[in-house]
């Protein structure tokens, strides 16, 4: 069974992505979730749409029940292909757009993170910066309770 993440480090996830989200000057919903799609940690911004924090938190369930990137469900759920509808199951929990990333380790999703608030490549772009930092603390095995 791989471990889940642990409510420090979802807030450090949740703060580098917060940092981008500064410096591109869009407040954001950031979600993490563990490997289930439960809440870890969720953090909402001055000024941040409040329909970010649903929006953020299902794109980091369907990462997580799904064990890919919202982005790649665009295509597949578009109508006449095999996913089509696809975002009207799971009491329409499911998100079919950029913003949700996976977190692995060794090879397994132990959890997601779900961004919200800004146009899709934005939210894409601060969710990519916590699973940057989520990768970096991985590979440094300081992915613990004591982190």
């Amino acid at each position: 069974m791989v471990d889940s993440i642990p409510l420090q480090t979802a807030t450090k996830l949740i703060e580098a992505a917060e940092e981008k989200a500064e410096d591109i000057d869009n407040p954001m919903v950031i979600t993490v979730v563990n490997s289930e799609g439960n809440l870890i940690a969720q953090h909402r911004m001055d000024s941040a749409w409040l329909a970010s924090v649903s929006i953020s938190r299902n794109k980091a369930y369907t990462s997580a029940a799904l064990d890919m990137p919202t982005h790649e469900l665009a295509e597949p759920s578009e109508p006449g292909n095999s996913l089509y509808g696809l975002q009207t199951t799971d009491e329409g929990r499911i998100v079919i757009f950029g913003g949700g990333y996976p977190l692995e380790r060794d090879g397994e999703v132990v959890g997601a993170i779900g961004v919200s608030g800004g146009e899709v490549s934005q939210d894409q772009e601060v969710a990519e910066a916590g699973v940057a930092h989520w990768q970096d603390l991985d590979e440094g095995k300081t992915v613990t309770a004591d982190d």
